[in-house]
């Protein structure tokens, strides 16, 4: 892949981390597909979500920022299995949760847009 392509799907991830951080639906909206397929695998929390209502539980979230919470976020990998299609592993910690979330990516147009997110998490340690 490019380093076009590289940068675009980094700049897609810092739109992402910032839109959790601020519970933005507007802002996630601009790097989730459409189709958006939500799941979340954590045991006993199992829960299947299209964008319109995972978009309705952000706007009734209480953003991480308004409450104080740290930012933690990390990207684990990018990788690339062709022009079209993405995969990024990375972690974040908010509302007193550590995630883990693998996004896989498509082209949607020209850009880059999260078609599924399937994330699992852990209460943080503190």
């Amino acid at each position: 892949m490019t380093l076009a392509d590289y940068k675009q799907v980094g700049a897609l991830m810092e739109a992402y981390f910032e839109g959790l951080y601020q519970a933005d639906s507007t802002m996630l909206r601009e790097v989730f597909h459409p189709q958006l397929a939500y799941v979340c695998a954590t045991e006993d929390d199992e829960l299947y979500l299209d964008l319109e209502t995972y978009m309705a539980r952000v706007d009734g979230r209480e953003p991480p920022s308004k409450r104080g919470d740290p930012r933690e976020e990390e990207i684990l990998e990018i990788a690339f299995a062709s022009d079209r299609l993405a995969h990024v592993s990375a972690r974040m910690t908010m509302i007193g949760r550590d995630f883990h979330d693998l996004l896989t990516l498509v082209r949607h147009g020209a850009e880059w847009r999260i078609v599924a997110k399937v994330f699992s998490y852990v209460p943080r340690k503190d």
